[in-house]
């Protein structure tokens, strides 16, 4: 007994000292580092820019700070909506964005974000993990000289606040919205006219009465950006994002010049990244969105008439691209094939447990 109670001490010993050796001999020989990460998101906003801040935080503590992320937000380097044109020619290292702002560039790139009536948050992390999602992409942005990295889901977001009310496809001819990438092309089918604006610049448009509609994320955004204050209806659901991904963008020759255990650390950190941010937009919206409604906000559904006209022109819209460009069809009938295969399953699981745990809740 005491001499396997030694043996046992003496190889717990022989590992720890061979870590203690380990650790400063990497440290030592790994380079030293500092990258600059543009942000499309403001200061303010603590969950979307705050996953970048959590993503450099993690890459500096894990090589012991021989690799240093400098992180800065939209506007401050470079222009909020220029951050994937940075990342390409290597005005930075590295980006976090959203793909669909880039709509102008290649509808294609929506794919890597959202798209009208497609994947939820969990559908998106299976496609692109375990789908072909991550493969199609990489190959998407290949000629940009961009390696793309899933870096936070909002999870489905709202439909926006309203100045008036929506109560049929008329009432949205006319419409000056703020929306982004393909939710704006197949509203203009519908009479909205899409906006596209940063974040930091929606507020001072819809006050001024610039806008007539801004939809942006969700209740615990919108509240600290005060849409509230100047539109009062808010609908649901944002069927053009089921579940936008935001994404860390790499300038390719950057990427391949890390060694490989910085390349592995970037990929542990950018994974624990993507998942704070639905877990903290899951914690804080509910209560967001009760603050909003007390406060005088009014909460409204879109009406069926709208969604299914919503629906029908987003199908037309996929139709036409995919006649136009053969790269688009392929991605699109991956993307749509592997929503097709999992709905259901969501549909039977999550969706009759949800539904029966709100009935059940609502007659407590």
């Amino acid at each position: 007994m005491q001499r396997r109670s030694f043996l046992k001490q003496a190889g717990l010993g022989a590992v720890a000292g061979s870590a203690a050796v380990a650790a400063p001999v990497f440290a030592q020989d790994a380079p030293t580092l500092n990258w600059r990460m543009a942000s499309s998101f403001p200061r303010s906003l603590d969950t979307l820019f705050g996953t970048g801040e959590i993503f450099c935080k993690f890459v500096n503590e894990a090589t012991g700070g021989k690799f240093t992320i400098r992180h800065f937000p939209g506007g401050e380097i470079v222009p909020a909506l220029q951050v994937m044109d940075s990342v390409s020619n290597n005005t930075i290292e590295c980006g976090h964005t959203v793909s669909y702002y880039y709509y102008g560039k290649n509808p294609a790139y929506c794919f890597d974000a959202a798209v009208p009536f497609g994947l939820n948050a969990r559908q998106m992390n299976a496609w692109m993990f375990d789908g072909d999602g991550m493969k199609l992409t990489r190959e998407m942005f290949a000629p940009q000289k961009i390696v793309n990295f899933p870096m936070g889901n909002t999870g489905v977001q709202m439909g926006g606040w309203y100045r008036k009310e929506i109560k049929s496809v008329d009432d949205l001819k006319g419409l000056k919205m703020r929306t982004a990438g393909f939710a704006g092309e197949v509203l203009s089918r519908m009479g909205v006219v899409p906006q596209q604006l940063a974040g930091g610049d929606v507020y001072p448009s819809l006050e001024k009465g610039t806008l007539d509609a801004v939809e942006f994320v969700g209740p615990y955004d919108d509240e600290k950006l005060g849409f509230n204050k100047v539109a009062k209806y808010y609908y649901y659901p944002g069927w053009w994002e089921g579940g936008p991904q935001v994404s860390l963008y790499l300038n390719q020759g950057a990427w391949e010049g890390l060694p490989k255990p910085y390349q592995a650390i970037v990929e542990a950190a950018s994974r624990v990244a993507h998942v704070a941010m639905t877990s903290r937009y899951d914690a804080v919206n509910p209560g967001a969105l009760r603050k909003l409604i007390a406060g005088g906000a009014e909460l409204r559904p879109f009406p069926r008439s709208v969604m299914d006209a919503s629906y029908e022109a987003a199908q037309t819209v996929y139709k036409e691209f995919s006649a136009k460009d053969p790269k688009f069809k392929a991605l699109y009938e991956n993307y749509m094939g592997f929503r097709d295969s999992v709905v259901p399953w969501f549909r039977l699981a999550e969706g009759s447990y949800d539904q029966y745990l709100g009935v059940a809740m609502a007659k407590r």
